[in-house]
């Protein structure tokens, strides 16, 4: 049973407050800030309590997502309430950003007074509540390089606008009057996530990818849709391991609209899709990376003069040479007590500062192409070093997007609607991969 619910922004802005039972007094809003905000640490505990009342939130697109309780429900049920209300914001609202949620607060309320009634949830169905919702969305305004709220998929607009255009997944879904406002569009993503641990030697220790596939529908209806996938998949650590003509992920979960009468002959999904966004598959492969790994580093550490260290990084990109890795950055931690840097970097539009207070260099490149190799010569003051100083260099970590690339080779082979689809619809299938984790020792 839930008593309030209200969306901050990450400085504490009060977007949203609807009280169902009139069970707290509105200072509850101020209360969870002043708690979360005096936490260490990056993640904050999910679920906490103030006298007898109970906060549980997630944080999505930098606002909080909170739910207050007097009663003692299941935290695993508000939460997954308070993520599907964020996904549901974003498919209504077309993003998911502190500025949606003003332009469209009206929206929201009108949301959550169908979803819930008195504290009780009704329903988070989206064909179910667009028949009930009548408020209209409030699009924010194009893609300004003064605004990058509305970037794509991959983070960046450059020749992805060619392929799949980023904006137009990010718009919101059209109600069942106002169909003739869009395009009838369906994307397909094919979104992985890399975690990956790299010895001294470059031999890799360690290997993780998460993958899922994720649906955006703009159909005025549901009609079925049929998904082909790579037919030499194989699920399991038993099958087919070391061919390396064949795909192969651990384990995989689907969603349940999902039929999967197709699946183990012809690795067919088939799904209905609702409006908005939706994961039908989930996959996991452990412990084997199919490709080699994106990204080769090279360093050298070692002391100069009295008071400076330094480090030199030479960085491989292994992507096919028509591949671009984006928004590559690199952290290399330094010995505490560094006060300044220079550097000397391989191209001009690569930019390095030093952290203090994070006891880090960052070096960042906007744009790596596929089997080049970029350097880095870093010159950093430390008051009183010593030997023992150099062992603190390192591990180094990195954060990158690969555009229109996935490591486990998952592939989309088709994508078709059913012939009862009533006019011309465009589909687009888009793959990236994240890093979650990339780390490299010295």
């Amino acid at each position: 049973m839930i008593s309030q619910i209200f969306i901050l922004s990450s400085k504490g802005d009060h977007l949203i407050y609807k009280d169902f039972r009139g069970e707290a007094s509105k200072d509850s809003i101020n209360v969870f800030y002043e708690r979360v905000t005096a936490l260490s640490g990056d993640q904050t505990p999910v679920v906490m309590a103030h006298k007898d009342l109970h906060f549980i939130h997630v944080k999505q697109g930098g606002l909080y997502w909170v739910a207050s309780t007097k009663t003692n429900p299941s935290p695993f049920t508000i939460i997954e309430f308070l993520n599907r209300l964020a996904a549901l914001t974003k498919d209504y609202c077309g993003s998911l950003s502190e500025k949606s949620v003003r332009m469209n607060f009206a929206l929201i309320y009108e949301l959550l007074d169908e979803m819930v009634d008195f504290g009780y949830i009704q329903t988070t169905s989206t064909d179910i509540l667009k028949n009930f919702i009548q408020t209209e969305a409030v699009s924010s305004k194009p893609f300004s390089l003064f605004d990058l709220s509305n970037v794509g998929l991959f983070g960046a607009e450059t020749q992805q606008s060619k392929v799949a255009p980023s904006v137009a997944a990010s718009r919101p879904i059209m109600s069942s009057r106002g169909e003739q406002g869009g395009k009838n569009e369906i994307f397909v993503d094919v979104i992985e996530r890399l975690s990956v641990v790299i010895g001294s030697k470059g031999v890799l220790m360690k290997s993780d990818i998460q993958g899922e596939i994720r649906i955006k529908c703009f159909l005025p209806t549901s009609s079925e849709m049929r998904i082909g996938l790579n037919e030499e998949l194989s699920i399991g650590k038993s099958q087919l391991k070391g061919y390396s003509s064949a795909v192969r992920v651990d384990e995989c979960r689907f969603h349940q609209a999902v039929k999967l009468d197709e699946f183990d002959t012809f690795r067919i999904l088939k799904v209905c899709p609702s409006q908005g966004e939706q994961t039908v598959m989930q996959y996991q492969l452990c412990d084997e990376l199919p490709c080699a790994p994106p990204f080769q580093l090279f360093p050298s550490v070692q002391k100069d003069y009295v008071n400076r260290v330094l480090i030199f990084l030479k960085l491989r990109c292994d992507l096919p040479p028509k591949s671009t890795a984006l928004n590559v950055s690199i952290t290399v931690p330094v010995p505490k007590g560094s006060v300044s840097m220079s550097q000397e970097l391989s191209s001009p539009d690569q930019t390095a500062e030093l952290q203090p207070k994070n006891k880090a260099l960052l070096w960042e490149i906007p744009r790596f192409p596929g089997g080049a190799q970029l350097s880095a010569l870093f010159k950093v003051d430390v008051p009183g070093l010593s030997s023992a100083s150099l062992l603190e260099v390192g591990p180094v970590s990195m954060s990158f997007e690969l555009a229109k690339q996935t490591c486990s080779g998952l592939q989309i082979r088709f994508l078709r609607l059913a012939p009862s689809q009533t006019g011309l619809s465009q589909r687009w299938v888009r793959y990236v991969t994240h890093s979650d984790s990339y780390t490299i020792r010295i």
